[in-house]
């Protein structure tokens, strides 16, 4: 299966934090599901980063690579045919980050790993 995760799934995560449901956990440590990584999710991680919304033990350049490559996440690129997908979609979610992920993982046919429930709204695979 191809999994992409939300960017609380992938801090969850990368992080050991009890937040991250059991069953999420054995989905991206599964082996045998592609695992990725949005663009979207490194631009939010940097942003809330820079604003001091979000303490990392090292820079998100630094802490985002070392997580990807030790866990052998696939980098998810945004693209343009995305943005535009994101702004035809229902507005049942308006937090943009997510609506982008919501449009690639739609376009893609990929499953989304989120705690999130407006995501179920959306015509996307959500496993929680």
């Amino acid at each position: 299966m191809k999994l992409l995760l939300d960017t609380c799934t992938f801090l969850w995560f990368a992080n050991d934090d009890p937040k991250l449901s059991p069953v999420a956990k054995r989905w991206i440590e599964d082996g045998a599901s592609e695992v990725f990584l949005s663009a979207v999710s490194s631009w939010e991680i940097s942003r809330k980063y820079e604003l001091q919304k979000l303490a990392l033990p090292e820079p998100p350049e630094v802490f985002l690579a070392l997580h990807r490559e030790a866990n052998r996440f696939g980098y998810l690129p945004l693209d343009e045919t995305d943005l535009i997908h994101s702004s035809r979609l229902p507005l049942h979610h308006r937090d943009p980050a997510d609506r982008m992920l919501i449009a690639q993982a739609s376009l893609r046919g990929l499953t989304i790993l989120t705690p999130d429930p407006m995501f179920r709204s959306y015509a996307v695979r959500v496993i929680w």
